[in-house]
């Protein structure tokens, strides 16, 4: 895990705080490092919340600061972002077939919300902001990843326009599958299959991404203390073949259903076009601003060894170099259960 020093005696803000992610981060950043001065939970889930302050003690634990709000909400956010630093911008609405039939909710949360984000940092002098992505954001098929690819866009277009004369810092996490989040595949494969004896495949030939939260987590920490701001950092990560992870699961006893609204068979974390102002630093990706290409690759050279991603080459759950065998699959599922 990295160790940054810069959260030492600073405020920090997460929203989604309630969420997968936000926990986990929550819960490492109180571990790894017990000088932050304050850290708020920003959430629109009141019981969520409760149930949050139940699992962290609150008379231990003095430097948590629960804030009810939506990020829909500009007011409500810019009271909540006085006097912070970092902000880990983790909201979303995110399941893709409710994205289908619910299109201007997406776009009120992930796209209207991030500009509100933005704003009120920019107001409230905040000095960095990480906002997590997802890999349906690259070559968007569905609404869902659409939002979030104008969610990325809007936070790198600030940091070009705003950034540096703001001393603020804008940087996207762009990650595939969360293995064991909140409605991802295998918990529902487990849930489906302890309830109805088989499990749903949507297509037999399917694949996805698949990290763990911490690496997720990870990410975000090592952003906030190595990135420039303006890229896209990528955490690399294996694939997992669907139908694999379904027999694992529940041997033969499977159904094909047909994908849903919205689907893709196979998701890309790199686009073919963003190839070409990619490098690899090793755990991870990063897609720097083509802009200041050169000025973003000269500062990752001092801080990081540094080669060149293979131009033309999208990064895509099919065509990735490392995938979980079997093995592996019932490795991970024993892990989660």
């Amino acid at each position: 895990m990295v160790k940054n020093p810069m959260l030492n005696n600073k405020n920090i803000l997460v929203t989604g705080a309630t969420g997968s992610f936000g926990k986990a981060f929550v819960k490492t950043i109180l571990k790894k490092y017990p000088k932050i001065k304050k850290i708020v939970i920003f959430s629109r889930d009141e019981l969520k919340q409760f149930e949050l302050q139940k699992e962290l003690n609150p008379t231990k634990i003095k430097c948590l600061r629960y804030f009810l709000g939506d990020v829909r909400d500009k007011e409500r956010l810019n009271l909540a972002f006085r006097g912070i630093d970092i902000v880990v911008h983790a909201a979303a609405l995110k399941q893709v077939p409710a994205g289908e039939y619910n299109p201007f909710e997406f776009i009120k949360t992930n796209i209207i919300g991030a500009q509100n984000i933005l704003e009120a940092s920019l107001i409230n002098k905040v000095k960095k902001v990480v906002a997590l992505s997802t890999d349906k954001a690259s070559s968007p098929l569905n609404l869902y990843g659409a939002t979030k690819l104008c969610s990325d866009k809007l936070f790198l277009a600030a940091q070009n326009m705003f950034g540096e004369n703001n001393n603020l810092s804008l940087t996207v996490v762009r990650y595939g599958n969360v293995v064991a989040s909140r409605g991802s595949v295998v918990p529902f494969f487990l849930e489906q299959f302890k309830k109805k004896k088989f499990v749903t495949v949507t297509d037999k030939s399917m694949t996805r991404f698949s990290i763990f939260l911490e690496q997720g987590v990870e990410a975000v920490l090592w952003s906030i203390k190595n990135a420039k701001g303006g890229e896209i950092i990528i955490p690399k990560a294996p694939s997992m073949n669907i139908m694999d992870l379904a027999k694992v699961i529940a041997n033969k006893n499977i159904k094909i259903i047909g994908k849903r609204p919205g689907e893709k068979l196979h998701e890309e974390l790199i686009s073919q076009s963003e190839s070409y102002h990619t490098i690899d630093l090793g755990k991870y990706y990063a897609i720097l601003p083509e802009n200041i290409f050169d000025r973003s690759y000269n500062y990752y050279k001092k801080i990081n060894p540094v080669k060149k991603f293979t131009s033309g080459q999208p990064y895509n759950s099919k065509e990735n170099k490392k995938f979980f065998n079997k093995k592996d699959i019932k490795k991970l599922i024993q892990k989660i259960s």
